[in-house]
C-alpha cells in the first residue's frame, strides 16, 4: 500500500474533495439563498470569501506549519477541511456558512503544497512533473465530475447534502493518506524565517508574476465563458454544461502532456505552453462565431491551460530548492489571484458595455506578457532552468 502509485492516489483524492468543494457551491448558491433568506448577490460571498481566504492565508498557514510532519500535518488539514465542510452542513444562518467556508479555506493552499511536495518525495525529482501532473488531476476531476455532481445532489437533496457528500469523500481520503502515505519526519528549515528567506529570490518573484499573468490569460474569458457561448457562438444555455465539461475533459488529457513536457524541457515547455494558449485564444477569437469550431476551441483551450498547471508548479519548486512548500503555497495563491483578476477585468469590461470578443483579446494580452516574462528567468538560471529541488 505504501508504493509511489497509492500514494500519489491517495492526494489525488484528496485534491478532489478540496476542488470540488470550491466548485460545487457555485451550483446551489439560488439553493442557499433561497434557505438562509439572503440574495444570490450575497451568498456569492461563500466564493469570494473561500478565494480570498486561499489567497492571502494560504502561505501564512503554510509557513506557520512548516516544522509540523508531512503525514501528520496532511491528516491534520483534510480533518480541518472535513469539519468546515460538516460545519456548513449543519448552519442555520448564512454567517455561519461563511464561516465554515473560510475554515475550510484555511487548509487549501497549504494542503496543495504540501501534497505535491510529498508527491515530488516519493518518485523523485526526475520525474516531478509527472507527479504534480498525477496530484493536479484532481482539480480536473473537480470540474468534470466533482462540481456537476455536488450540484446534482444539491439539487435533488438540498444544498446541505452537497456539503455533507464532500465531507464524506474528504474522510475516504483522509483514510487513504493514512493507509497510503509513508511516514516520514521530514519539515522544512528551522525555522520561518528560513524558509522566507529561501523563498525571497528574483526566479521566485517571476514565477509568480508568470502564474498570475497566466491565470488572467485564461480566466479573463472563461469566467463568462457562458456569456460567449451563449451570446457570440449561439449555443442555448443548457449547453453550456456540456461543454465546460469538455474544458474538463481536454483539462485531464493536458494535465498528463503538461507533467510529462515539464520534466523533459522545464523552461521551454512553459514558453511553448505559453506560446501556444496565446495561439489558440487567437484562433478562438476568430472563430468563436462558429458553434461547432467555438466548441472544439473550448476543448483545446483546456488541454492548453491544464498543461501549464504542473508546468508552472514544477517551476516553483526549482525556483527555491531550499523551500518548496512555501514556495508552491506562493503559487497556488498567485492562482487564486490570477483566476479573481481576470474575472474582476472581465467583469468591468462588460460592465463597460464592451462586446466579449474583448476579453479573449485581454486574455491573448496577457498570454503574451506572461510569454515575454519568461525571458527574465531565462536569462538568470540558463536555457533550459534545470535546478533540483531537495526532496526527502
Amino acid at each position: 500500500m505504501r508504493s509511489s502509485g497509492w500514494t500519489l492516489a491517495a492526494l489525488l483524492a484528496c485534491v478532489f474533495a478540496i476542488e470540488s468543494a470550491e466548485y460545487a457551491v457555485l451550483g446551489v448558491l439560488p439553493d442557499i439563498a433561497g434557505d438562509l433568506r439572503v440574495s444570490v448577490g450575497t451568498t456569492g460571498l461563500l466564493v469570494t470569501g473561500y478565494a480570498l481566504t486561499v489567497a492571502v492565508a494560504g502561505p501564512a498557514v503554510t509557513a506557520l506549519t512548516t516544522r509540523v510532519p508531512r503525514k501528520a500535518l496532511l491528516i491534520g488539514m483534510i480533518a480541518i477541511f472535513t469539519a468546515g465542510n460538516v460545519l456548513a452542513a449543519l448552519a442555520g444562518a448564512f454567517g455561519l456558512v461563511l464561516v465554515a467556508r473560510i475554515l475550510a479555506a484555511l487548509v487549501h493552499s497549504t494542503f496543495f503544497a504540501v501534497g505535491l511536495v510529498q508527491a515530488v518525495s516519493v518518485v523523485g525529482a526526475e520525474r516531478r512533473g509527472r507527479a504534480i501532473a498525477v496530484v493536479s488531476a484532481g482539480l480536473n476531476l473537480a470540474t468534470v465530475l466533482g462540481a456537476p455532481l455536488g450540484t446534482f445532489i444539491g439539487h435533488e437533496f438540498g444544498w446541505r447534502a452537497t456539503f455533507w457528500a464532500i465531507a464524506v469523500v474528504s474522510l475516504a481520503a483522509m483514510g487513504l493518506i493514512a493507509v497510503a502515505v509513508p511516514a516520514s519526519s521530514a519539515t522544512g528549515p528551522d525555522s520561518v524565517w528560513a524558509e522566507i528567506r529561501a523563498l525571497v529570490s528574483r526566479e521566485v518573484f517571476v514565477v509568480v508574476v508568470i502564474t498570475v499573468l497566466t491565470q488572467i490569460a485564461l480566466f479573463t474569458p472563461y469566467t463568462y465563458i457562458a456569456t460567449i457561448l451563449t451570446e457570440v457562438s449561439g449555443f442555448a444555455a443548457g449547453a453550456v454544461g456540456w461543454l465546460l465539461m469538455a474544458f474538463g475533459g481536454g483539462g485531464l488529457v493536458g494535465n498528463v502532456i503538461g507533467g510529462r513536457l515539464a520534466d523533459r524541457w522545464p523552461w521551454g515547455s512553459v514558453r511553448g505552453l505559453l506560446a501556444g494558449m496565446a495561439f489558440v485564444l487567437g484562433v478562438f477569437a476568430l472563430i468563436v462565431q462558429h458553434g461547432g469550431a467555438a466548441a472544439a476551441g473550448v476543448l483545446v483551450l483546456g488541454v492548453v491551460s491544464c498543461a501549464l498547471i504542473p508546468a508552472l508548479q514544477a517551476r516553483a519548486f526549482a525556483a527555491a530548492a531550499a523551500a518548496p512548500t512555501l514556495t508552491v503555497a506562493v503559487n497556488t495563491s498567485a492562482f487564486n489571484l490570477g483566476n479573481a483578476g481576470g474575472a474582476w477585468i472581465g467583469g468591468r469590461v462588460l460592465d463597460g458595455g464592451a462586446s466579449p470578443h474583448w476579453l479573449i483579446g485581454i486574455g491573448i494580452l496577457a498570454a503574451v506578457l506572461a510569454w515575454v516574462a519568461t525571458a527574465a528567468v531565462r536569462r538568470n538560471v540558463g536555457v533550459e532552468g534545470r535546478t533540483d529541488v531537495a526532496v526527502v
